[in-house]
């Protein structure tokens, strides 16, 4: 995913807290004037120095970054001139300079490595950010001039891009309320102030959720079938936890857990499983449910305000989707999956009675029967396969090999810029030419303090009208080994690798004049095309061979393993189309609720929601639970978790496209790279998507993938 490498510039450096103008002055006169965040970086790229950040800095910086943009922006609202492109939409572009420096930084920090400040300054910030979005996409004065350049602009003579920027931020405004009523203005302002706390809220509450879910034991026998290394990762979780001699396992943000797929033990599968489901449903500090039902009313109460039946309609109007009918459709055609999980469960089921037990399949049982079949039908062991997965090789070997071989950019290793842990590793990206491209940092282990998931952001935006190169990052949350042990990943987690880093590349080829159109600030059903698109090389003979080097004998992957591998990837398809397919359809449950409607039971909207659009599987829950879906209710996914979905449809079509003409070519790499990875959100989607295939997308390469044809 991306955390969101799709937020317009604006939205990214609006922030304000609900307070007086007063109050506001004197709170940002207190900033420090050593304050890290006051000047332009003076680092390569403008990279942050973290050794000069603290975690006081983060606040007065939002302070003082908001009291300066909120000069700026009513300077271009109250400038007496008539408004033209120049002095409105280009100074509002250039608006914010230190809100961006700090909420780029603080994002990151905030997501990957936080601690009890920073949540609490992510708590106080939160609502400052809605209410200055608000002071600018609610301004009338403001909207008035935005509104008469874009009704002029047929006669300005305005480039393509500038012509797009007009139309975006009419758009913005006219998404956000600025034709309402006086009345209506204040009614949206405390929605969205409300919004955003809870939003903020939610994702605390989930990470402290996680940490009390923990599965510890003191018996080693409670988890056979995990492998010694896994075992001594347990042993050092567990110790750093002051929990010294025992093991423990955490918890990840989705609804499996990855160890699920090897403990023999059936109820320590079932303790982690349940771990894992009720982590927020345990009528504590951390009980997520009255925070999700009160965000789901308040975002129909915004629909309603605005015009439109439900949050999802007024949501997709910017997406290439455009409406839920055509996430329904999408849908729709999806159905096959239920019929292909009922025979992969008869599958299981014959399994687990010819292994001498006498039980039926529970949700718990599924990985671990699956991973016993796959082995079974095509000789596949993840242990086997995992010593030719060392995390440095996967990225050195296959995922920058891979970005060479189809952009012809090369990657330069920076041990002399400052990062904010020892995990992370800098690189300076050029490109075929020498010429430097951009700046790419990379964060892979798990920490407690990091947010579940993966996800590509950028610290800087590129613009060249702010002269600025993309710097960006991928955050990921793989097993750290434990000390003097090789980092050997799944082939799950090396796709992973691959996904964010398409995200990464979306950013380092953005070639756009302003920031707001810059990279991956794209629609969300738009965003993950690249990413997802980007995973086809993992698996690609020649990029595989390149990487998959065992890390003892320096020997590559033997072909009868990439065979079982290649083969393995049909394996399951049903239940892992249908565990995302849930949650999309929850998420847009959720959020196409009518204003007025009363839900009291979140368990119970869940289970509804699911059985009326026949997506109900008693074997396959949702990859994510509603009360810890971050995606929807902490990560600006709301309505548009189905994007995974619809841009799967897109990466599939494409590679088909790629297959059809030449495969994996330095030709079709720059065509890619020219028409989709260069064009950040400068043209209408379904137009980028058909200059370059030539014609619409199909969902049968989709299908046929997931082997549902």
């Amino acid at each position: 995913m991306n955390r969101y490498s799709a937020i317009p510039m604006l939205a990214v450096l609006v922030i304000t807290v609900s307070c007086n103008d007063k109050k506001q002055a004197k709170q940002s006169a207190a900033i420090s004037a050593d304050n890290p965040f006051l000047k332009q970086s003076t680092l390569p790229f403008q990279a942050p120095d973290f050794t000069k950040i603290k975690d006081s800095d983060f606040l007065p910086a939002f302070e003082e970054g908001i009291r300066q943009q909120k000069l700026e922006v009513d300077s271009i609202a109250d400038n007496p001139q008539s408004p033209t492109f120049e002095n409105t939409l280009v100074a509002l572009e250039k608006s914010g300079r230190i809100l961006a420096r700090v909420q780029g930084v603080f994002s990151l920090i905030s997501g990957a490595n936080t601690n009890d400040q920073l949540q609490k300054t992510e708590e106080a910030v939160a609502p400052m950010l809605a209410a200055q979005r608000d002071a600018i996409f609610l301004n009338k004065q403001l909207f008035n001039r935005v509104r008469t350049i874009y009704n002029n602009r047929s006669s300005l003579n305005l480039d393509a891009e500038s012509l797009r920027l007009t139309e975006y931020y009419y758009q913005q405004f006219q998404m956000a309320g600025a034709e309402l009523s006086d009345e209506g203005i204040a009614v949206m302002k405390k929605l969205n102030e409300e919004e955003a706390s809870l939003m903020t809220q939610f994702s605390n509450k989930l990470l402290d959720a996680a940490k009390a879910g923990v599965y510890v034991t003191d018996n080693k026998e409670n988890l056979s079938g995990l492998s010694e290394g896994d075992l001594e990762t347990a042993a050092k979780d567990a110790d750093q936890a002051g929990k010294k001699g025992k093991w423990q396992i955490s918890l990840q943000n989705t609804t499996q857990q990855p160890v699920l797929s090897s403990l023999t033990n059936r109820e320590v599968r079932q303790q982690i499983f349940n771990n894992s489901w009720n982590r927020a449903e345990k009528n504590d500090s951390n009980d997520t449910r009255k925070d999700i039902i009160r965000m789901a009313e308040l975002r129909a109460q915004k629909a309603k305000l605005l015009g439109f039946n439900s949050y999802a309609e007024w949501k997709l109007q910017d997406q290439m989707a455009k409406t839920p009918k055509a996430v329904d459709e999408l849908f729709a055609h999806l159905l096959p999956a239920i019929e292909k999980v009922k025979s992969e469960a008869a599958e299981l089921q014959q399994l687990i009675e010819e292994s001498g037990t006498d039980f039926q399949l529970e949700a718990w049982d599924w990985n671990y029967f699956a991973e016993k079949l796959r082995k079974a039908k095509y000789d596949l062991n993840e242990e086997e396969i995992k010593p030719y997965f060392e995390i440095n090789t996967v990225l050195e070997k296959g995922v920058f090999y891979a970005a060479n071989k189809l952009y012809g950019i090369t990657f330069k290793e920076q041990h002399d810029l400052p990062v904010y842990h020892e995990d992370v590793r800098v690189f300076i990206v050029l490109d075929q030419d020498g010429s430097q491209i951009g700046l790419f940092y990379c964060d892979f282990f798990k920490r407690d303090n990091k947010s579940g998931g993966a996800w590509m952001s950028n610290i800087v935006e590129q613009s060249h009208l702010l002269e600025t190169k993309p710097v960006i990052y991928n955050v990921c949350n793989f097993t750290k080994p434990a000390e003097g042990q090789p980092a050997l990943i799944s082939f799950d987690d090396v796709t992973t690798m691959f996904h964010e880093f398409g995200h990464a590349l979306h950013g380092l080829f953005a070639d756009q004049k302003y920031p707001s159109l810059s990279g991956t600030n794209t629609a969300r059903d738009f965003v993950e095309f690249p990413s997802q698109f980007n995973e086809h090389w993992a698996i690609d003979p020649d990029i595989l061979k390149n990487y998959a080097i065992h890390y003892q004998s320096g020997e590559g992957i033997p072909e009868e393993l990439i065979e079982k591998i290649r083969k393995a990837a049909s394996f399951n398809q049903g239940y892992l189309l249908s565990e995302l397919v849930t949650a999309a359809v929850l998420d847009m449950q959720w959020h196409t609720i009518p204003e007025g409607e009363t839900i009291k039971d979140a368990d119970q909207f869940e289970q509804e929601a699911l059985t009326r659009t026949n997506w109900y599987l008693k074997t396959v829950p949702p990859r994510y639970r509603s009360s810890y879906f971050l995606h929807i209710w902490g990560n600006g996914y709301a309505a548009g978790y189905y994007a995974y979905l619809w841009t799967e449809m897109l990466d599939h079509d494409a590679y088909e496209w790629f297959m059809a003409h030449g495969g994996m070519t330095a030709e079709n790499g720059q065509r890619f790279r020219d028409m989709i990875l260069s064009k950040g959100n400068t043209i209408e989607y379904a137009t980028m998507y058909r200059n370059f295939t030539g014609r619409n997308p199909k969902i049968t390469p989709m299908l046929k993938n997931r082997g549902l044809l």
